[in-house]
Formats: structure tokens, sequence, C-alpha cells
């Protein structure tokens, strides 16, 4: 028993070295000596017989030997977490839930949904990171992700959860000055706002006469963020495509004017939720993916 108390203190050890990025802050939060630490991570290491860590007097680095353990590590440190939660709270789904979102969709879809949630799973601690950027839920950087659009192949499990359709937009301004696109391919001469990280088709995509096309559009500015693009094609800059959640309220209001939707193809990106699946999926995780994909069929 001692043996296996040490060995998951151990990855405790270990995964809160890398996550700190020092020996010194890891036994700052552990209570234990820097040298402590050391000597945790060395009894590791001779125990596997490869090395985790790259140390200097200056720099940490994890080798890709410790990124795999680092991985096992935070799976087992949260399932251990989730049965000692289940047994102690008698079975009711409990724990830290960390979630990664988009930042608009989150906003607007997800924050609304909480307080219903807490309600029904108050033992259920909601951990929630709004961001455009791709975490590594196989990294356990997260338990559960929104993503959107096409799943590259992965591990992981993904359930779909609802779907959004796109809508291209300016403001009044800009087509005032630059003039209205009439069709498709005038996008060329118009500055296009666009989404910086990596997409499976970056392309935009129209019908025209009944086929389907793809326009290599180009503009000032590329991010990470749909909110940033939506406040962008507000201040006159450009033409941005956007899901339609985030739009429909400046297209009420006239802040924003759909363009082009004779050629809109019916645009549509799914919405998964993205997590660990498998027979040993914290509850926590399961009754969050049910509640949200129940709760995201609705219309907005």
């Amino acid at each position: 028993m001692a043996a296996s108390t040490d060995r998951a203190r151990e990855l405790a050890v270990f995964a809160l070295v890398v996550e700190s990025g020092s020996f010194s802050a890891a036994g700052r939060v552990l209570e234990l000596s820097p040298s402590a630490v050391s000597r945790a991570i060395d009894r590791i290491e001779a125990r596997l017989g490869v090395r985790l860590l790259l140390r200097s007097t200056r720099t940490l680095s994890v080798t890709a030997e410790g990124q795999a353990y680092l991985q096992a590590a935070r799976r087992i440190l949260i399932d251990l977490e989730d049965a000692e939660q289940q047994i102690a709270n008698q079975g009711a789904p409990s724990g830290r839930l960390r979630v990664s979102g988009a930042q608009s969709h989150g906003r607007l879809r997800l924050v609304p949904l909480l307080a219903e949630f807490s309600g029904l799973y108050p033992r259920i601690l909601i951990d929630l990171s709004l961001t455009d950027k791709l975490v590594d839920i196989a990294a356990g950087e997260a338990d559960v992700a929104i993503r959107f659009g096409p799943l590259a192949d992965s591990p992981l499990t993904a359930r779909k959860i609802g779907e959004s359709p796109r809508i291209v937009v300016a403001s009044p301004d800009y087509l005032a000055h630059a003039g209205i696109p009439g069709s498709p391919r005038d996008l060329l001469a118009h500055n296009c706002l666009n989404i910086s990280f990596r997409r499976s088709v970056p392309d935009w995509p129209f019908r025209i006469d009944g086929e389907d096309i793809w326009i290599d559009v180009k503009g000032s500015v590329e991010t990470d963020s749909g909110e940033i693009l939506k406040e962008l094609a507000l201040a006159g800059l450009g033409i941005a495509r956007l899901a339609t959640f985030e739009v429909m309220a400046d297209i009420a209001a006239g802040r924003l004017v759909p363009i082009l939707e004779d050629f809109n193809p019916g645009d549509m990106e799914q919405i998964h939720a993205v997590f660990v699946g498998g027979t040993n999926t914290p509850t926590r995780v399961r009754v969050f993916v049910d509640f949200i994909a129940s709760r995201m069929r609705q219309p907005a």
C-alpha cells in the first residue's frame, strides 16, 4: 500500500513540476524542498530507465518520454480524484470539470447554460476557459473541449452537439466606400478578414448556378478569434465570414449587413464536444456532454 501511495504522490510531483516549470515552484505548492522534489523525479526516471526531464541551471524541458508520461500521469490523477469524489459523495457526479470553449460561442451559448447545469449538479466545479486556440485534451489540458468544423483523426471521442450556419457580413460604412460585392468572385477585390489558425478548408464556400466553388480570399488582418473578426467588421475594416449566432444581434440592429446570401451554399459548421472516452470516462464528463448536447439542439 505504501508503494502505491508513493507512486501516486510521485505522479502528482512530476505533473506539478512540468506545469510550474521548476522544482522550487512545485516544492512550494507541495511543501517540499527542491531537493525532495528532485529525488522524486530521480526515482521515477530510475524506475523507468529513461530521462523525463532535461535540467540545467536555468531551464527545464520535457523529453518525448516525459510528455507521454505526463499524459498518463494526468489521466491517472484525474481518475483517482474522480473515484474518491464519487465515493465521498455517494455516487453523485462531482469534482473539477475543465471545459474549453471558443470565445464567442462560449460567451453566447455555453455560459448561459451553466446556471442550470450547476443547479442539477451542485457538486461539479466548472473550470471554464474560453479561447479560440486548440487545447490538447490528450495531454490533460482540458476534460471537454467544444470544437467547430471538421475534426482531425484522433483517439478522442467526439459527440455532435449542434451546428452553426455561417454568413458573410460587412458594416454599412465599409460597403458605402468599398461597394457591395455582386458575386463571390468580387471578393477578390475586397479586404476579407479571415481566421489565422489552420482549417481543413481555408477558402470561403459559395454556390453559383448549382456549382459549389471556393474563393481564396485575402485581407489585411488574420486572427485566431471570431470575436475580433466581428469587431473589425463592425469597425468597417472589411468583410468577414462568421457564425450566425455571433452576428444576428448586430444584423438586427443594422450594424452589420449580410452579403452574397443568394450564393450561400447552406454554409454550416458542425459543433462537437471532444473528450477522452471509454469505460473510465468520469461521470462528470458524461453528464456535462449529455446536458449541453440536449440544450444546444434548441435554437439560440
